[in-house]
């Protein structure tokens, strides 16, 4: 069975430090990409950091380039995400989720080509 378990959420100011982890089981880490994406309450999926887990290779959306960090331990089976000056509209429960590539260009740069798994998520909240 394919498990994606987040963790690391939480309440914090504007302009603190998160780090979220994705631990991964049930499938072979390294042969697929791993991405983050987070959902505010009335808005879409945004799809922000996406890493190629066989190159390390990674890429991010406009909104948080710069801020936020995407990195993986193989060893571990686990995906991490630094968030850096974290802002009010950061907001929104954050997910990881696995999928055949990453989308390396475009508008859509940082989101997954699919979404194959993905897990419960962990809720993020930034106080102004």
């Amino acid at each position: 069975e394919v498990q994606l378990v987040e963790s690391g959420g939480g309440l914090i100011q504007a302009g603190g430090s998160l780090r979220l982890s994705c631990v991964v089981s049930g499938f072979t880490f390294g042969d697929d990409a791993i991405g983050w994406f987070r959902q505010a309450p009335g808005k879409e999926r945004e799809g922000i950091s996406c890493i190629d887990a066989s190159d390390g290779s990674t890429y991010y959306a406009d909104s948080v380039k710069g801020r936020f960090t995407i990195s993986s331990d193989h060893a571990k089976n686990t995906a991490y995400l630094q968030m850096n000056s974290l802002k009010p509209e950061d907001t929104a429960v954050y997910s990881c989720a696995a999928g055949r590539a990453c989308i390396t260009t475009g508008q859509a740069m940082g989101h997954l080509t699919t979404y194959d798994y993905w897990g419960q998520g962990t809720q993020v909240t930034v106080s102004s």
